[in-house]
């Protein structure tokens, strides 16, 4: 699937905290180019990752944020993590509790001439 947009969300299953079922969790991701690499942002839990393609990095952020919780997981800090962006549970999915999310943009005004 492309992924062509510059915020999408994202759907990862992970395992559910008590390790006997799983459940997923949905989180946006945030996608820009770095020279020829490309990086994926998961905004909601500061999880990074990159590649040689779009789609790549999308990849391997999903492997991160995977590796990430399932450590948080074995930490004993998973319900802290996920509770400081605001996530929530509703059945087996965990989702942030957004009351907007917005691309904005700010005139500035030139303070020195070049």
């Amino acid at each position: 699937m492309p992924f062509t947009t510059p915020l999408r969300g994202a759907i990862l299953p992970v395992r559910n905290i008590n390790g006997s079922r799983s459940m997923e969790i949905q989180f946006t991701t945030r996608v820009f180019k770095e020279g020829r690499t490309f990086v994926a942002h998961a905004l909601d839990l500061d999880v990074s990752s990159c590649g040689g393609s779009e789609a790549k990095a999308v990849k391997n952020l999903k492997e991160a944020v995977r590796l990430f919780l399932e450590e948080a997981e074995r930490m004993g800090t998973l319900e802290q993590i996920l509770e400081d962006p605001g996530y929530s549970r509703s059945k087996q999915k965990l989702a942030p509790n957004f009351v907007s999310l917005q691309r904005m943009s700010l005139p500035l005004p030139l303070t020195h001439k070049t």
